[in-house]
């Protein structure tokens, strides 16, 4: 069980959301933060690191998002529905950018696969939020 699951359990707040896809959203978009901030570290560590400038971009783009996008999920007393809207359709786009364009590298450098990998994880788990959220 994750922490986002423990905590969510322990919040004394009645969840008028789906636990589940709230937490695994929580969870995909921690885990892209740090991912997305690593893959930009290993794109400037890169020998073509000038052909990596938009993937440096879109890699801590998506990173500030997710981890903002986590923090706003996190937070369960009295949230803002249009805010939780809004901020995963943030996520959802940042994380459609970043995976494309950490594809488009990601036969060269396998950070950048890993990376795409863990955009498509929370973009899929942040849409699933999204459609219960009406």
């Amino acid at each position: 069980m994750s922490s986002a699951t423990q905590m969510l359990r322990a919040h004394p707040g009645a969840a008028d959301i789906d636990e589940e896809l709230l937490a695994a959203a929580i969870d995909a978009a921690t885990d892209c933060a740090q991912v997305c901030t690593a893959c930009a570290d290993a794109c400037l560590a890169e020998k073509s690191v000038g052909d990596l400038v938009a993937c440096i971009r879109t890699d801590l783009d998506c990173a500030d998002i997710c981890a903002v996008t986590a923090r706003v999920l996190t937070r369960r007393t009295r949230p803002d529905d249009e805010v939780v809207r809004a901020v995963l359709r943030a996520c959802i786009d940042a994380c459609r950018a970043c995976g494309g364009e950490c594809a488009q590298h990601a036969e060269m450098h396998e950070h950048c696969r890993l990376c795409a990998e863990a955009c498509g994880r929370c973009e899929e788990a942040c849409r699933e939020l999204a459609a219960t959220l009406g």
